[in-house]
């Protein structure tokens, strides 16, 4: 496979040449930015998977490749997301790291969302530096930067008012980070850089803290700034290094750039678009003395039936969501198989059953020799990273027979193994371990995603109305089920049998191919055994469920009085 055949690998070589160019000697930098103000979802996760991809291809290469996450946890927070307590609205415009945890269990607000994700990335073998803004502002790491800012702020102001365009009615959806691209660069008293007096400093009020604040003045040569609060509070002249606060957003982005030797960071659409925070930042970056980094956008990630999720909005599945039903490399898979312009659709309806049959066809593939090299790299991506390879299930059964063991046997552990193992002859499975953590997954799918009026529900008593009513050839069907059932008791068996009595009955071996004429018996044959079984037209697989039920259980609710 050629390198311009894989972006992963062909985007790999321009970050390892680009970061050799910049920076000889040191590991080129691979960036993700997360503001942590509320649950981080799924589309959250490309923002890291994408850079994660580049920085693990480059190492697997046997170069050092830093991927670092800038946690935006000094920015302000905007709004009280839903389905949290509406008095937090009270610490709106303080930072998110001086916000109380909502659960009590951590030092505030932003470590309350960061906790969850740290933990699915340690999952998904994610490995990343993780750097927090309130502790880079806070230590005074940027003052140099910000004085130089503000003493560059015409410039500044210049350039975001050559590409300012009438405020936003609301902020992107797909990046919490792109919440503040069009809020920060402006305060709530001030116009923005078009006027004489902008400065791209904003502080957090000394006495409420909140950046409900506006800079009144600041000196080039002391370094000393005065602002004024909405709170009433006049504060100055200080000196800079000592007031809290931070850069508006898109001169922060480019002052990050240059700090931190950024070679290459991806980000969602509306940040690459014309004039967007990419535009604006290749021409301040300079004045930081560095260089725009390597950079594409990626499109957005949505779940089935919703074009586009929004963690704010309350409700957006989270990567501890995905991993509560999708096996760690299987995550994985479904992002670095789609090329960064292409959207993702997660869907956690009945097709998590289709896409881990796609997962199992291309291990198979792989194992055989038979994949392509494009699937190939894929896979191995997914499957593992530079670190090594990722858990994986010993005895990978597949999710839609596990989910129906699940639904049928309620959980009930013993009856499971009972039914894997027969799954498995001829050589059965000894423990649910090694059907682990698949058959987690496929439980938590059917009890957190099934409806429970969905859900298998199995006759206590046989159907005698029904069972007195069967035609000749309904009850010869019947017959041939209990009578044969027991000669191969396994998947396999049962699942000849069931499609073979059709056959049988026009006397037909039962290896005969299918023909219209005995597909519609055959559809016909499954309604009836589903009427009788759990009062239903349709269920889960007919073997699955005969091997749950027992052979005793069968006939006791398939024979007719």
């Amino acid at each position: 496979m050629a390198a311009a055949e894989d972006w992963v690998a062909r985007t790999a070589g321009l970050v390892r040449a680009e970061g050799e160019r910049r920076h000889p000697g040191e590991a080129p930098t691979c960036a993700s930015g997360i503001s942590p103000s509320g649950p981080v979802h799924l589309g959250n996760l490309r923002e890291l998977m994408v850079p994660h991809l580049i920085a693990d291809e480059v190492r697997r290469d046997g170069a050092p490749c830093r991927h670092i996450l800038s946690w935006d946890d000094y920015d302000r927070l905007r709004r009280v997301p839903a389905g949290f307590p509406a008095e937090f609205a009270e610490h709106i415009g303080r930072p998110l790291s001086g916000v109380p945890d909502p659960c009590g269990l951590h030092l505030n607000w932003a470590e309350h969302f960061k906790a969850p994700l740290r933990d699915s990335l340690d999952r998904l073998g994610v490995r990343v530096t993780e750097i927090s803004q309130t502790q880079m502002y806070t230590s005074g790491a940027y003052t140099g930067q910000i004085v130089l800012a503000m003493r560059r702020r015409a410039e500044i102001g210049a350039i975001l008012a050559k590409y300012r365009t009438k405020r936003a009615t609301k902020p992107a959806d797909n990046a919490d980070a792109a919440d503040s691209a069009d809020t920060d660069d402006t305060g709530p008293a001030d116009d923005g850089p078009q006027t004489a007096g902008y400065y791209p400093f904003r502080p957090y009020c000394a006495e409420c803290g909140r950046d409900d604040t506006t800079v009144t003045a600041f000196d080039d040569e002391t370094t000393e700034i005065s602002y004024t609060c909405g709170c009433g509070a006049r504060i100055g002249p200080t000196p800079i290094a000592q007031v809290a606060g931070k850069l508006a957003w898109k001169v922060d982005w480019p002052m990050r750039w240059a700090y931190e030797h950024v070679t290459f960071e991806p980000a969602g659409v509306d940040h690459s678009s014309p004039g967007s925070s990419f535009t604006v930042g290749a021409e301040l970056v300079p004045i930081f003395g560095g260089e725009l980094p390597l950079h594409f956008a990626y499109s957005f990630v949505g779940t089935k039936g919703s074009a586009k999720m929004s963690g704010s909005a309350g409700g957006a599945p989270t990567p501890a969501d995905a991993l509560e039903i999708f096996e760690a490399p299987l995550v994985r898979w479904l992002y670095a198989r789609r090329r960064p312009e292409q959207a993702i659709t997660l869907a956690f309806d009945a097709e998590v059953g289709r896409v881990y049959d796609e997962w199992d066809a291309l291990t198979r593939r792989v194992a055989s020799g038979e994949a392509d090299a494009t699937s190939a790299a894929t896979f191995a991506r997914a499957s593992g990273t530079s670190d090594g390879p990722l858990p994986v299930t010993p005895r990978p059964l597949p999710f839609r027979t596990l989910a129906s063991v699940a639904d049928i046997t309620a959980g009930d552990q013993t009856q499971i193994l009972r039914i894997v193992r027969d799954l498995t002859e001829p050589e059965p499975v000894a423990a649910l371990a090694e059907v682990q953590p698949r058959l987690d997954c496929a439980q938590a799918w059917v009890a957190g995603y099934v409806a429970p009026a969905d859900r298998t529900q199995i006759r206590a008593e046989p159907d005698l109305a029904r069972l007195a009513a069967l035609t000749e050839s309904e009850r010869g069907a019947l017959k041939l089920l209990t009578e044969g059932m027991t000669t191969d008791w396994s998947l396999h068996g049962l699942t000849t049998l069931l499609y073979g009595i059709p056959k049988l009955q026009l006397g037909l071996p039962i290896t005969a191919p299918p023909t219209p004429e005995i597909k519609e018996l055959q559809r016909a044959w499954f309604i009836l055994l589903y009427q009788l079984l759990i009062d239903e037209v349709t269920g889960p697989r007919l073997p699955t469920l005969l091997l749950a039920l027992g052979t005793d259980r069968v006939r006791s609710l398939l024979t007719p009085p």
